[in-house]
């Protein structure tokens, strides 16, 4: 017989996005999978057996844009007077320690790994050495930056100029990429807060270091204006004028576009992220029209002060919202099936992970990142379509298994990776400490 590290028996398999298989077994060594097939137990003798009776495996979730910096900030932002970046994050971003962000990263890897998130891009905030450490140990698959502004006026704790702030970066990079499951990005926080000096510096250490460059684009209409007021062109028309848009850029957001500036998109093989509900309050992306134009759109939460981090949720959230603005305009229904939605959060987020080809299926070859549902449940049972079912009804407390890069990291809705026990202890302290002031 053949060896194998782990075999998944008799499982309801999500190949890929529209692509189901009942009764099924996996085999995966060396962190990948080696082969989906029936009655694999035949042929292949394991170290490890999941029972996969009664679940459905799939790829594991990405969310292609996170703060980890914000996961204290849950429940403090929904219904706050604008503008809460100002008011509320920036502020509480600048009172980070190294033991504020160390439970912010416990607490949103903890949460991650029991919503199904295996893959995951934070999008950049202050002690990232810190966060880094711990993401390191809870296994899960991740690409960290450190929050990169230089404009006046910044709390002094975070006021810095370009080169001081590209260097946390190098700093970061030089500890943590390709650590683990890890990788390091470089940010732009927003074009607002940066100067051209520091765009450029950001832009030419990324390519150096053949890693992406990651932004947050096109969010209100606020920050659109005030590019084109301080440099008389649009956002993605600024960054193609200092060369800086190419496959290896990340645009969180862009949900006010241009036609040219979607030309651009196309035309340098940008990636391009949405947050549904944290976008909802500001406006709404015409993302069938990137779809159509092949244009890369994953989706994220936008982090814990954003309603959580259950990608669940936002698929939910995206679908209405699509439907409500698109399609009942269009008299079309189906302006946004399931099918499309499942595509853009597990291949889209590939490739804003920079794993494109390598994520986001269950085939030989790809890397063994996976979860499984719980399926035996009244809400979850009958279903006429489980494809369907998967974006309607399953929750995150409906995710079972979670396994990254060939290791287990929850089985049976049990952690292996982290102390939860701990983590819920030491967060729950904190919250009291600061309800209490």
């Amino acid at each position: 017989m053949e060896t194998c590290d782990l075999l998944i028996k008799d499982s309801t398999l999500l190949i890929q996005y529209d692509q189901l298989k009942t009764h099924t077994d996996l085999a995966i060594s060396d962190g990948k999978i080696l082969e989906a097939g029936p009655e694999l137990w035949k042929k292949y003798q394991s170290a490890e057996t999941i029972n996969g009776s009664d679940k459905l495996f799939m790829p594991g979730l990405i969310d292609c844009h996170m703060h980890t910096g914000q996961q204290l900030l849950k429940g403090l932002v929904l219904d706050a007077k604008p503008i809460i970046w100002t008011r509320i994050m920036l502020p509480f971003e600048s009172t980070l320690t190294p033991e504020k962000m160390r439970l912010s990263a416990q607490a949103a890897a903890l949460e991650m790994i029991k919503s199904g998130t295996a893959g995951f891009i934070d999008a950049g905030s202050y002690f990232m050495e810190d966060a880094a450490a711990v993401y390191e140990e809870s296994g899960l698959r991740g690409a960290l930056s450190f929050s990169t502004m230089d404009e006046e006026g910044l709390p002094p704790s975070i006021a810095m100029n370009a080169r001081e702030a590209v260097a946390y970066t190098d700093s970061l990079y030089d500890r943590f990429h390709g650590k683990g499951n890890l990788k390091v990005y470089y940010s732009l926080r927003a074009l607002n807060s940066c100067s051209t000096e520091l765009v450029e510096l950001a832009a030419e250490k990324a390519r150096q270091k053949h890693t992406m460059l990651q932004a947050h684009m096109n969010e209100y209409m606020g920050e659109v204006n005030g590019i084109r007021s301080r440099e008389g062109m649009l956002p993605y028309e600024y960054l193609e004028q200092l060369h800086v848009l190419d496959t290896n850029f990340l645009g969180a957001h862009s949900l006010i576009l241009s036609s040219d500036e979607m030309a651009l998109i196309k035309e340098r093989g940008v990636k391009l992220c949405h947050c549904p509900f944290s976008n909802c309050g500001k406006a709404v992306p015409d993302t069938p029209k990137l779809l159509e134009q092949e244009i890369p759109v994953g989706l994220g939460t936008d982090g814990a002060a954003h309603g959580g981090l259950s990608l669940w949720n936002e698929m939910k959230i995206f679908r209405s919202i699509m439907n409500i603005c698109h399609g009942v305009p269009n008299q079309n229904p189906k302006v946004m099936p399931a099918e499309t939605i499942l595509k853009m959060l597990l291949e889209g987020g590939a490739a804003a992970l920079g794993e494109e080809g390598s994520l986001g299926r269950l085939e030989k070859g790809y890397q063994a990142d996976l979860i499984s549902i719980h399926l035996d449940q009244p809400h979850l049972c009958p279903s006429g379509n489980l494809i369907h079912t998967l974006l309607e009804c399953v929750n995150a407390g409906d995710v079972a298994d979670m396994i990254v890069n060939g290791k287990v990291l929850m089985k049976d809705r049990t952690v292996l990776t982290l102390d939860e026990e701990r983590i819920l202890y030491e967060s729950k302290k904190y919250a009291a400490e600061y309800n209490s002031h």
